[in-house]
């Protein structure tokens, strides 16, 4: 790679950085207001969370990362154009080939980093976040629920005690609708948790469970000298941490327990959850090739770039939303699986083509958008006078 490749890869792989890391900040605080209820509502400490905000990490750099290459693309051409250096490149007869090669070396270390979380790092964070929240759960009477207050442990789950004794807590009541069939209540003069091989369990004594079963007006009660109720099964199914597809590692995607409950329920989640993993990669390759279909080529000052901006934004828009919509129609039919392959190697294809062959394409989409931007900057101040 000659000195110039290298100029235009340093150019851009700063931007990309810089893009990559203010997006990813700006969406992470996001994250981190929305997990603030696990510090302030739930008593947890800082470092767990940290922990669970840190661990949405690697989905958010996944979904980034291909916008952040497209954001750098667009800049650093912009940037070469705007300094006449691609019209002296181009006067000196540098083929697109080797001006679109250091964007190309980006674009594939970008690809093959996303692959690799998407693949790997991606599942195995969302699996350690779903043990610490269950963890989290089972450890709420530590730290979540307080003295004469009724808390919502989650949507069904409420929960109260009336005062501590020592490790003891006393006059129990727990309510549990998580269930739209059946209305659980448990109430016990007193109950403590004990931690038996790892799991943990609230001993009650001395109390009652009572059942409202559906279509019935009569409550079944069964009263108890002990009962223990075990904490870890708080959000989870039978009692076990049932992992979802986007939890699960891709071995598990590929190769799946076709026996198992949930496989049944949702096979077509776990297919479109499989193949959104193998595409994630492709829309950094696509993304790229597209903005540099938009701004490859040199232009004089008075040939506009931001039509081109727009156009190669909404290309960007429509190839994003076509993969969400196949991911989606997956679930339902196998059959979709191809426009999630689809949408981003046709969106590479066009680009492409407009690259190293359609430049009268390529024209006439420009001479379109600058007629379409032209009456907008047109329509604008009329509705400013209306």
């Amino acid at each position: 790679m000659g000195q110039i490749e290298r100029y235009i890869m340093r150019n851009a792989a700063v931007a990309f950085v810089a893009c990559l890391v203010a997006l990813t900040l700006v969406i992470w605080v996001t994250q981190i207001l929305r997990e603030l209820d696990l510090v302030t509502g739930k008593g947890q400490t800082f470092a767990i969370f940290l922990t669970v905000t840190m661990l949405s990490l690697p989905a958010l750099i996944t979904i980034i990362a291909p916008v952040a290459l497209f954001i750098a693309t667009l800049y650093a051409l912009n940037k070469l154009n705007g300094d006449s250096e691609l019209i002296v490149m181009s006067a000196a007869g540098m083929a697109p080939a080797r001006l679109l090669r250091p964007f190309a070396a980006i674009m594939l270390v970008v690809s093959i980093v996303v692959a690799a979380m998407t693949i790997h790092l991606m599942p195995a964070s969302f699996a350690a976040l779903r043990d610490l929240i269950t963890q989290i759960r089972a450890d709420f009477v530590a730290t979540i629920v307080k003295e004469g207050q009724f808390t919502t442990l989650e949507s069904g789950l409420t929960f109260h005690f009336r005062q501590r004794s020592g490790d003891a807590l006393l006059g129990i009541f727990m309510q549990d609708r998580r269930d739209p069939e059946r209305t659980t209540i448990y109430l016990a003069e007193r109950g403590q948790t004990v931690d038996v091989d790892g799991q943990s369990y609230l001993i009650l004594e001395k109390g009652s469970v009572q059942r409202q079963e559906p279509n019935s007006r009569d409550s079944a009660i069964v009263t108890f000298e002990r009962y223990a109720i075990d904490l870890s099964s708080f959000g989870q199914d039978g009692g076990e941490i049932v992992y979802k597809p986007r939890e699960r590692s891709t071995m598990e995607l590929l190769f799946p327990d076709k026996e198992e409950n949930y496989y049944k329920m949702q096979e077509g989640r776990f297919r479109a959850e499989l193949h959104e993993r193998f595409a994630a990669p492709l829309y950094a390759i696509a993304f790229t090739l597209i903005a540099f279909a938009a701004l490859g080529e040199p232009r004089t000052t008075r040939q506009g770039r931001g039509s081109a901006m727009a156009a190669a934004l909404i290309a960007v828009v429509l190839v994003r939303i076509a993969g969400f919509a196949a991911s989606s129609a997956l679930v339902r039919t196998p059959a979709a699986v191809v426009g999630v392959y689809g949408a981003p190697i046709l969106g590479s294809l066009g680009a492409l083509f407009l690259i190293f062959g359609g430049h009268g394409v390529k024209r006439r989409i420009s001479r379109l958008a600058d007629a379409a931007a032209a009456q907008l900057a047109a329509f604008l101040p009329r509705v400013r006078r209306a």
